[in-house]
């Protein structure tokens, strides 16, 4: 087999940090791999790719010109000749689709987010049948496919993108004296709820001295700024887009994630495996892997006042915290160990290989 692994882009995060290991599995299956990418926005998850001997084609053009990136995905994949198409996320899942069926490619697609645009959504599910199976990124998402894109069982498969490293770096514990440390990874984005944190953060009462981290880049940067100002959050720093999130999650003693939506929230799993505990909003696969009391707490998205107080029962045990961090790492490391990571990847592997031509199917 020769897959071609259609993505929206190349930026840092999000559905692009799992590729190498995805992808990993898939030729470790004895397929032949490339990534061809529809825009490049910031280029930080391309380094990855090519690091794990990819091979990485990427169009410069935009995000809003459909057509000329459908031209180029068309000749691109002429080109290089795939026998299938695997597509993540909307705009490169409705491209390879009409390529899929053009050309008599089978198309298997990626679901990864929680939060579809209405518009996405009904286009999406317009065309679900041109896919021959859909993989939802976790089981919240997957259940979100089937209900919201009408995928019957028999087409939809669950892959956990995130896949542990036993070995990864570990935080070090609390100590009494220190400034309790809190952090946080994502694009500065309203989805990712970090002006619900810095209104929780001005509410939180402890006596724990603590700072919060936030470590990512976005338009909302400034907005963000001026807030923190405004409510006197003086305890807040944005570090900027985090090049080493082991490095930058080892440095701290608890992690945050006060999302308004989220599919699986790689960055949160990425922490719990580093011992940390987890403080979340109750969205997509953190409503089960932050397990309250054990593992983290988990509050309504959107609600300051109940973030602030789970923080704030953190800060009230300070020591607690690097209990509660093993058990968040004993959790991901059973739930998402390499050996399951990749057996589901060649089951998935061994379903393409039974594919024949791209017409829709029932």
């Amino acid at each position: 087999m020769r897959i071609a692994y259609v993505i929206n882009s190349v930026e840092g995060g999000g559905a692009a940090s799992p590729v190498p290991a995805v992808l990993g599995v898939l030729r470790d299956g004895g397929a032949d791999v490339a990534v061809f990418a529809l825009t490049p926005r910031d280029r930080r998850g391309e380094a990855a790719m090519r690091a794990a001997g990819l091979a990485v084609y990427v169009r410069d053009g935009g995000e809003g010109d459909h057509v000329a990136a459908l031209r180029w995905l068309d000749a691109e994949l002429r080109a290089w000749g795939p026998t299938h198409l695997w597509t993540s996320l909307t705009r490169a899942t409705l491209l390879g689709q009409l390529i899929g069926l053009r050309r008599g490619w089978p198309v298997v697609s990626w679901q990864h987010a929680a939060f579809l645009k209405p518009a996405n959504r009904v286009l999406l599910r317009m065309m679900q049948r041109a896919s021959r199976l859909w993989i939802g990124d976790s089981a919240a998402v997957t259940r979100l496919t089937a209900a919201r894109l009408h995928v019957p069982a028999r087409r939809l498969v669950q892959w956990s993108i995130f896949r542990t490293d036993p070995a990864a770096r570990q935080a070090k514990p609390w100590q009494p004296g220190e400034r309790l440390r809190i952090g946080t990874l994502g694009r500065l984005h309203p989805v990712k709820g970090y002006d619900v944190l810095i209104e929780a953060i001005a509410r939180v009462t402890a006596a724990t001295p603590f700072d919060v981290v936030i470590a990512g880049d976005g338009a909302e940067r400034g907005a963000l700024e001026a807030l923190a100002a405004a409510r006197s959050v003086t305890n807040v720093r944005f570090a900027g887009y985090a090049t080493d999130p082991a490095e930058f999650l080892a440095t701290c003693h608890l992690y945050v994630q006060p999302s308004r939506s989220e599919g699986l929230c790689v960055a949160a799993h990425e922490a719990m495996q580093a011992g940390l505990p987890v403080v979340a909003s109750r969205v997509g696969e953190l409503a089960d892997s932050v397990v309250e009391g054990v593992t983290g707490r988990l509050v309504a998205p959107g609600d300051a006042a109940a973030l602030a107080e789970a923080l704030s029962a953190c800060l009230a045990e300070p020591r607690a915290l690097a209990e509660m961090g093993q058990a968040a790492r004993a959790r991901v490391l059973d739930r998402f160990g390499p050996d399951r990571f990749a057996a589901t990847g060649l089951a998935i592997l061994d379903r393409l290989a039974t594919f024949g031509s791209g017409a829709p199917v029932s």
